[in-house]
């Protein structure tokens, strides 16, 4: 326990000597102030009710003891005498069928690797070659993707074409005047990826 002296200006709590010979300055204390040391430790909820008494508050000890143990005959009496028409095995025996034997799985054979090796190709060349000439078919799925970005394009240059007449955009920025003058172009380009479609 810390112990505190006064003087004119409050509580200090004076200079002590370390083990090694050093020494603490002396220190202020305010009103109210409570050392570490006894600042009660934190417990939990599961702690403070681990050391609730089992009892009652206020019920004598010896009544709760002798509760408890009638209570415990009670329960041994119930287990040797169960309600008539229950069936007790002994606890060596189970209820459980017994395990079938393990009967060996049909083993599937494994894939025979082909009697011809492929022979590695010679460079790369010869495998870009070989891939160029290979048609996926995603030709036509790429030119209706672009078509239809291109198309949204248009509708948005034209919405904002309608803005600007309007008056909503008062003063269209550099970004919005070079989408607009790109029009002619991406329709252009449009009607040509219509044809290759075609």
């Amino acid at each position: 326990m810390t112990t505190y002296s006064r003087d004119s200006e409050g509580k200090f709590i004076p200079a002590t000597q370390r083990l090694d010979g050093t020494w603490r300055k002396a220190r202020r204390v305010k009103d109210g102030y409570v050392p570490q040391e006894e600042v009660p430790l934190y417990e939990s909820k599961g702690k403070l009710f681990g050391k609730k008494p089992d009892i009652p508050v206020g019920m004598c000890p010896l009544i709760a003891q002798q509760q408890k143990e009638k209570r415990d005959k009670q329960q041994k009496k119930n287990k040797a005498n169960p309600a008539p028409g229950i069936i007790v095995l002994p606890k060596n025996q189970t209820t459980s069928k017994p395990a079938k034997p393990a009967v060996p799985k049909e083993r599937i054979p494994a894939p025979k690797e082909p009697k011809e090796v492929v022979q590695p190709a010679q460079s790369v060349n010869d495998i870009t070659e070989s891939l160029a000439d290979v048609d996926l078919g995603d030709d036509h799925m790429d030119l209706g993707k672009k078509l239809k970005k291109l198309r949204k394009k248009i509708r948005e240059i034209e919405a904002l074409e309608a803005k600007i007449k309007s008056g909503e955009v008062k003063k269209p920025g550099k970004d919005q005047l070079d989408k607009i003058k790109r029009k002619q172009l991406i329709l252009e380009e449009i009607a040509e990826l219509e044809q290759q479609n075609n």
